[in-house]
């Protein structure tokens, strides 16, 4: 019996994805590419054993929910069927960030549930076919899969085997930084699931997001290859106003924002007209993320922790994929 511990780390999307073209199997209704961060990470262990009855998951060290209980069994309940095993697991995940609260909590915790899980397998699945249980557990963990820059296919397949994350450049390749300003460490009232689905049914301006969204994907692959801070900056922002005017636009409209955002969106815009090589994003939370060339990082880091509101920063350098960091028997 052994205890896998598994570490992945969020990543954000700088082209976004919003919304689903098939519920069931989780398929994402436009392509997206993010960034996989290093500083924060969730940590989890994973032990199958013929001493449970059920599954036993924890999260941040107290029980978890039994949404995320159930979220965390479906996944495992593949790894069963793979091994022909019926062994019950205790999973434990902590983070060292906060939860459900716009900072792709979700995409890294599954992306390191599947790593640590796959290794329990004597013949584990290639990082493709895990890429495919991770969008199904949650539609951005695969790309939490890989390090870098990191491209999520829509696809085109009924079956969902084209909708897959894989790795598009290396973080070596142009070591961006980024400050995340935390201005709440509340769980979003509306998660992303049934924001994604709301806004599908009532938004009017639902087919133009997903219109625009190829073209972004093209001119952001190419400003990242190029490393053309600029284009990519514009592109980013453009796509993240998108999918906030789309949820905003729902019927009743989805606010992830709260004021502080809005102040520091104004602010994002003032350093770079003042010279400095930053631009902002920010997914279904309050939270900011300002993208920055390695030497600036520092100074937009002291000027966006001043901003009223803003609780505290983080300051991420681009980071590596899901991998198992410890595999210890335990009787």
């Amino acid at each position: 019996m052994k205890k896998i511990t598994a570490i992945a780390h969020p990543n954000i999307a700088l082209i976004k994805y919003w919304g689903k073209r098939d519920t069931a199997l989780n398929l994402p209704a436009t392509h997206s590419l993010s960034i996989t961060l290093n500083q924060l990470e969730t940590r989890t262990s994973v032990r199958f054993t013929d001493q449970l009855a059920a599954d036993r998951v924890c999260l941040n060290d107290s029980p978890a929910s039994a949404a995320f209980s159930q979220r965390v069994s479906r996944c495992l309940d593949t790894f069963r069927s793979l091994s022909g095993s019926s062994k019950f697991a205790t999973v434990n995940t902590v983070n060292n960030f906060p939860t459900a609260a716009g900072l792709a909590s979700s995409a890294s915790g599954f992306a390191a549930l599947l790593t640590a899980a796959n290794a329990s397998l004597v013949r584990p699945l290639d990082k493709i076919q895990l890429a495919i249980l991770a969008r199904q557990a949650s539609g951005s963990a695969g790309r939490s899969l890989f390090d870098g820059f990191v491209i999520q296919h829509r696809g085109e397949r009924d079956d969902g085997g084209d909708s897959v994350a894989e790795p598009l450049y290396s973080r070596d390749h142009w070591p961006l930084e980024v400050v995340i300003a935390i201005t709440s460490e509340n769980e979003k009232k509306t998660g992303s699931t049934d924001g994604m689905l709301h806004t599908a049914a009532t938004a009017p301006y639902w087919q133009s997001w997903i219109d625009q969204s190829a073209t972004d994907i093209q001119a952001a692959t190419s400003a990242i290859r190029r490393r053309d801070f600029a284009a990519l900056a514009a592109v980013s922002e453009a796509s993240c106003l998108a999918m906030h005017a789309v949820m905003q636009s729902a019927r009743p409209g989805l606010l992830y924002w709260n004021g502080t955002t809005v102040e520091l969106i104004h602010r994002i815009r003032e350093l770079r007209t003042s010279g400095l090589s930053v631009f902002f994003t920010i997914d279904a939370g309050p939270q900011l993320k300002a993208v920055c060339l390695p030497g600036d990082a520092e100074a937009v880091e002291t000027d966006l922790a001043a901003v009223p509101g803003v609780i505290r920063t983080l300051r991420c350098q681009l980071g590596a994929g899901a991998r198992v960091v410890s595999t210890v028997d335990e009787q």
